[in-house]
């Protein structure tokens, strides 16, 4: 994996204003540290960790915002197969620019 930018994978996510960019590979590597019961899925409340450490406020607010855009089947979490669909949120709420292969 590559890393673009000044990409820093780690559960902070302060970059002084830059926007960070990442591999599709590497988003998931990041979120996967909130995935607390390593069930591969992010629930709710995991995003919502992966919103307060990023140092945003309104991470329940957030949070919510986020899993209803990308919780295609409904059952209240984010499965690997639809990660994708939380592209647009990862990139307004973390200030991440992900890039994904076409």
């Amino acid at each position: 994996m590559a890393i673009t930018g000044n990409c820093n994978v780690s559960k902070g996510v302060s970059n002084a204003g830059k926007q960070q960019e990442m591999t599709l590979a590497q988003f998931r590597e990041w979120l996967d540290q909130f995935d607390d019961n390593k069930d591969g899925c992010i629930s709710e409340e995991e995003l919502r960790e992966a919103v307060r450490n990023s140092g945003k406020w309104f991470s329940s607010w957030r949070s919510r915002r986020g899993i209803r855009s990308a919780d295609a089947n409904g059952n209240g979490s984010i499965e690997s197969a639809e990660i994708t669909k939380l592209i647009p949120f990862a990139e307004k709420t973390f200030g991440f620019k992900i890039l994904v292969d076409q």
